[in-house]
């Protein structure tokens, strides 16, 4: 990173809190240091004073194949020329589910969204219509959105409401249950008849980095299966990053339902719903509404062809897992030399640090990790070049070359010496 001042951007942070609260458009970035961007491309970050970071948030997670990849663009670019919204059909959102399904394996049909936390909706009201039945389970530390009856924090194994204004009983909709533990699922699915779904993150990606314990996944689907019950994988996250199916094909477990967003559409703001056609058909008699302006825009499904062609001729998978292994080695080396007890731990597309003592099975041992010293340290990784999430994610891309590993490691060791000085 140059050693130039952030000037533009403490004056355009001075601008935006005026018209902007907060100075952002998004809550989750109060949390992070108030830089402004001015261009990125491939796994690096310049911003406008010319500093350069190389980039493990990838946009949340979105830019899987890296920012700005040429293919995509120059075919979102072709398609839009022709019309962006029609308010009607059109060729690309055919070919798009094709694609979508075709390397899903185990789904049928879908439906296009924009935002992940709106899919997750349509997904459970699909799952009250098939039912009948009007709750659902969920588990400590999984996201689902912003809305009323999914954002939650967890105060002693409830949901408790996390924001000022929301309507709190609409969490009276959901059971909150410790993720990894197959009997309390069992335990709950048994003794309630008005459970209409179980919704999961099937790799707890959003906080931790948890993979399911052996067996978990198959577990959950048998008890669903006994019980009628709605199996739903919330893969925002995971869809097509930890395999090209997904955690779905990943773990071996299909869901009913599934969501999808992020990953799918090399950066371009798109989420779907995939199931089996019995149950998706619901929306096609338009018994179950689910509707959107922008749902399957001419963007969006030129983005979403261009990303699963390029997944699926160019598999980055094995790259991908081979640098993000050797960065997760090298941290915690880096970390050992330097005497701080730092965690790495994950899937390596998408792993998780902390400070503290591992291994992380659940919501409640990753609150074991000392989340606000990690959160600092973050900081002096930022002003080192290296741009992470202050909750431990780690996002590797298709563009992350073996190059930029070593000059992540460079930067971080400095961070590190930095910090213990």
């Amino acid at each position: 990173m140059t050693d130039q001042p952030t000037q533009r951007s403490r004056e355009l942070h001075e601008r935006a809190l005026r018209v902007l609260p907060g100075g952002v458009n998004s809550n989750i970035r109060l949390l992070a240091p108030p830089v402004f961007f001015d261009h990125a491309a491939g796994c690096r970050l310049v911003d406008v004073d010319g500093n350069d970071y190389i980039d493990y948030l990838l946009g949340q997670g979105p830019n899987f194949l890296g920012h700005a990849p040429a293919d995509i663009l120059d075919a979102v670019d072709e398609a839009t020329r022709r019309g962006m919204v029609y308010g009607a059909q059109h060729a690309l959102e055919v070919e798009a589910a094709e694609r979508m399904l075709q390397m899903l394996g185990w789904a049928e049909q879908v439906r296009f969204g924009v935002s992940g936390s709106e899919s997750v909706q349509a997904a459970l009201r699909l799952a009250r219509a098939v039912t009948g039945r009007t709750r659902f389970v969920r588990f400590e530390g999984h996201y689902h959105g912003w809305f009323d009856n999914v954002l939650a924090k967890v105060d002693e194994g409830r949901a408790v409401a996390a924001s000022e204004g929301q309507m709190t009983h609409h969490l009276d909709d959901s059971v909150m249950l410790p993720w990894n533990d197959l009997e309390a699922v069992e335990r709950t699915l048994g003794g309630s008849d008005d459970i209409a779904a179980v919704i999961m993150e099937p790799v707890m990606l959003n906080a931790g980095s948890i993979e399911p314990r052996p067996g978990y996944l198959e577990g959950v689907r048998a008890a669903c299966d006994t019980h009628r019950v709605v199996l739903i994988f919330d893969e925002v996250i995971s869809g097509f990053r930890v395999a090209p199916g997904g955690a779905a094909e990943r773990y071996g477990v299909s869901p009913d339902l599934a969501t999808y967003g992020k990953a799918m559409a090399g950066g371009w703001p798109v989420s779907a719903l995939a199931g089996p056609a019995e149950m998706m058909g619901r929306f096609g008699t338009g018994k179950v509404n689910h509707s959107g302006t922008f749902n399957a825009s001419v963007m969006a499904c030129a983005a979403t062809v261009a990303t699963l062609r390029r997944l699926t001729d160019d598999p980055p998978y094995e790259r991908i897992a081979s640098r993000g292994r050797r960065l997760m080695d090298g941290l915690s080396r880096l970390a050992d030399g330097h005497g701080l007890d730092l965690n790495v731990q994950g899937l390596p597309m998408s792993f998780h640090a902390g400070f503290g003592d591992g291994p992380v099975t659940d919501y409640r041992s990753l609150g074991h990790l000392d989340a606000g010293r990690y959160d600092r340290f973050t900081r002096t990784l930022i002003d080192h070049g290296v741009w992470v999430a202050g909750r431990g994610i780690w996002y590797l891309s298709a563009a992350h070359e073996e190059a930029d590993i070593d000059a992540t490691l460079e930067r971080v060791e400095a961070a590190m010496k930095a910090t213990v000085s």
